[in-house]
């Protein structure tokens, strides 16, 4: 399966990172850093109205090369301008084309919270993260036993990032309710099959306390599309694919924000 992949190019990838840069020393950095940072990413969700993380990316391994041309500062700003509550930046290099500077340049032009969307497989990247200049990591179930995540999230608090708990299916998210996510994020994508359904956000949500945040990830394309998750009371969308390939940003997110105020 991808994610397998995309996990073991991960774990060298953070061998490596360790050579270079230890632990300790990037754990001391981060815990320098402080933890009073009122923890955007979560406020920024917390709205009457459906929030919009929106993704800066290049590539996926399911659509390949998304842009050839890759402003990312630009399409950072174009977001900020179109009205996004946060923006979610790849990290990942190898399947997403990703970069740690992307996100540095992205965090230093904005004002919005920052998500680092990467494959968390060690609390390296969490100390990273915090280094990086990010509100909120990604800890993916499909990657993480409950107690591991439960860990993560101990240290996310400690270092004040907000974390998105990803889920596929119902195991998942009672997996990450028992390791005390305070947001959820329900990929619609199957990993299996890369097929999207998005009643899979909408199917989920019901077996999400209320006063759990709540994200629906993947597959979103059209202003029915966010009434459809606004009734079933979604708090957030991360969008990527769908604004990444729109010329014009700041007009699809408008179009999309009509969905959110849809009372049909």
């Amino acid at each position: 399966m991808i994610l397998d992949k995309i996990a073991a190019a991960t774990r060298h990838r953070i061998e490596r990172k360790k050579a270079e840069v230890p632990l300790e020393k990037v754990k001391h950095m981060a815990l320098s850093m402080g933890s009073g940072t009122g923890f955007p990413f979560s406020a920024a969700l917390n709205k009457p109205e459906i929030s919009f993380i929106c993704e800066v990316k290049k590539a996926s391994p399911s659509k390949g090369e998304l842009v050839a041309d890759f402003p990312y500062l630009q399409i950072a700003g174009e977001y900020e301008q179109a009205g996004a509550d946060a923006i979610s930046v790849l990290t990942e290099p190898e399947y997403f084309q990703g970069s740690d500077d992307y996100l540095v340049q992205i965090k230093e032009a904005v004002a919005l919270p920052v998500l680092r969307k990467d494959f968390v497989v060690d609390a390296y990247q969490l100390y990273e993260a915090k280094t990086l200049g990010a509100s909120a990591v990604l800890l993916i179930c499909a990657l993480l036993d409950t107690r591991i995540i439960c860990d993560y999230l101990a240290i996310c608090a400690e270092l004040g990032l907000s974390a998105l708990v990803e889920a596929h299916d119902e195991r998942e998210v009672d997996a990450a309710l028992t390791a005390g996510a305070g947001i959820i994020g329900v990929n619609n994508r199957n990993l299996k099959d890369f097929t999207v359904d998005i009643s899979n956000s909408i199917r989920l949500r019901q077996l999400v306390p209320e006063n759990i945040l709540f994200v629906a990830e993947s597959g979103i394309q059209t202003a029915s599309d966010i009434a459809m998750l606004r009734r079933a009371k979604v708090n957030g969308v991360l969008i990527g694919e769908t604004l990444m390939r729109c010329h014009n940003k700041r007009a699809k997110l408008a179009e999309l924000r009509g969905g959110a105020n849809d009372q049909d």
